[in-house]
């Protein structure tokens, strides 16, 4: 529990991030992501936690 905690942390600051440097370019991103069809962000989205899921199962498995 203490690593999703943590986990959850490290997207939030990802998150203020990107809103506190590039608050433009996010709001015009969200304008063009709004012409992606469905299906193509969904499959982002998909391949998004598959990489995420293989890189923590990569680190602690690397870590003992």
């Amino acid at each position: 529990m203490n690593d999703f905690i943590v986990a959850l942390g490290l997207v939030l600051v990802v998150e203020g991030v990107v809103y506190a440097l590039a608050p433009g370019h996010l709001k015009e991103f969200m304008r063009k992501a709004q012409e992606i069809p469905d299906q193509s962000l969904r499959l982002g989205g998909v391949a998004a936690m598959g990489l995420g899921v293989l890189i923590v199962w990569l680190v602690r498995s690397l870590s003992g």
